[in-house]
């Protein structure tokens, strides 16, 4: 066979699983890291818990009004040159926190810049798996790829005893600009995807797309102040600082093997996904509630339980609406995606109000209840999609 006819090299499950991962890190490493250093870097800058919230709250207002626009922009230009986009920015944000964050307005400047890094990368890295993927493979996959996010959590968490506390965290942000940049490398090796038609593009106000996006800005309203606030709330109750580094690190790796897990169970086919989904919030709402005794060394039983259960189902849930929206993958996941960033701009910045105004239990049962809540919607939209299907 000539060389002109010989089709494209697939690239390796490894390569695409890597450039999936790797993308999504760069995607989310800002603000997870951020958020594991609260501690340091709010000494150091003079912020205080409600603006920890705030800031953060930024950050995910700005991925969720972006995320819609870059869902049309990945199926439009392609996940390769949307993914090094989302890399230039998370690296710049990095290098830039690093060196010129001296004030609390500079550090919220640099994080809603990269912001719109949070939804491209996100997305791109969907459209990554969906396009070069196998088939028979892509729910654990999606579920490896959705690990990179407690995989920053604990990256976070190792930088205050490693780093943090050692050179100072400034170099946690530096080294952070250096992996995001690591990301370029797999994705040199992926090659171009196979043409493909596109039909059954859904729309914006889609109503599964919509009860499922209910269910994920909930979800994400009860997850995202975990990472922001647990090592500040494990240093109040008495733990020390390197303590609190490692219960989040126990929690990322958690997550990190849950949401591989779970993923795996979308390659199975039975079509009970958001039945699962439902239970995991439901544990992880049980297990919030363990941080209402206020004992450190019970910490890390309510973190697993958090990381494992309540944050580990966004992997699965990408698998799930991908595969009903096969044709529009960015464009579908950009729904329920901006649910999460909205859960993510609300819930650090009520839960900071709310532990400054009313202590920190109120703020975990206004966490564990919101989880309940999204449990709920997840069996509405599974009703609905149902519904559609017959």
């Amino acid at each position: 066979m000539s060389a002109s006819t010989t089709a494209p090299t697939r690239p390796t499950i490894a390569t695409t699983v890597t450039a999936a991962m790797s993308v999504q890190v760069a995607a989310v490493l800002p603000l997870f890291l951020f958020g594991g250093l609260a501690v340091q870097v709010a000494a150091e800058l003079g912020m205080s818990v409600s603006q920890i919230g705030l800031v953060t709250g930024l950050y995910f207002a700005i991925s969720a009004l972006t995320t819609v626009p870059s869902g049309r922009l990945v199926d439009r230009f392609g996940a390769l040159v949307t993914a090094r986009v989302a890399v230039a920015l998370s690296a710049c944000a990095l290098a830039g926190i690093a060196g010129l964050a001296h004030d609390p307005i500079v550090l919220a400047v640099f994080l809603v810049l990269c912001a719109p890094a949070n939804g491209l990368g996100q997305l791109a890295s969907n459209t990554v798996l969906t396009e070069w993927a196998p088939a028979k493979r892509r729910g654990l996959l999606f579920g490896a790829k959705q690990a990179s996010v407690p995989l920053c959590i604990m990256l976070g968490g190792l930088s205050v005893p490693v780093v943090a506390l050692t050179i100072g965290w400034r170099w946690a942000f530096v080294f952070g600009a250096v992996l995001v940049l690591a990301a370029l490398v797999p994705l040199a090796g992926l090659g171009r995807p196979a043409p493909r038609e596109r039909r059954n593009t859904p729309g914006p106000l889609d109503p599964t797309l919509l009860l499922f996006a209910a269910a994920t800005f909930l979800g994400a309203t009860a997850a995202t102040p975990i990472g922001s606030f647990l090592t500040t709330y494990t240093v109040d109750i008495g733990g020390s600082e390197s303590f609190a580094g490692l219960n989040l690190t126990i929690g990322g790796i958690a997550g990190v093997i849950a949401r591989t897990g779970f993923g795996a169970v979308g390659d199975r086919g039975t079509g009970r996904e958001f039945l699962v989904i439902s239970l995991m919030l439901l544990g992880g709402a049980a297990g919030i509630a363990t941080y209402l005794f206020e004992l450190p060394w019970l910490l890390p039983v309510g973190t697993v339980a958090a990381y494992a259960l309540g944050w580990a189902w966004p992997g699965l849930m990408n698998h799930a609406v991908t595969s009903r929206y096969p044709d529009a993958p960015a464009l579908a996941t950009s729904v329920t995606q901006t649910g999460i960033f909205l859960g993510g701009a609300l819930g650090p910045f009520s839960f900071g109000l709310l532990v400054h105004h009313a202590g920190w239990s109120a703020g975990w049962i206004a966490v564990a209840g919101a989880m309940a809540a999204s449990s709920l919607f997840i069996v509405l939209g599974s009703a609905v999609a149902a519904r559609a299907r017959h």
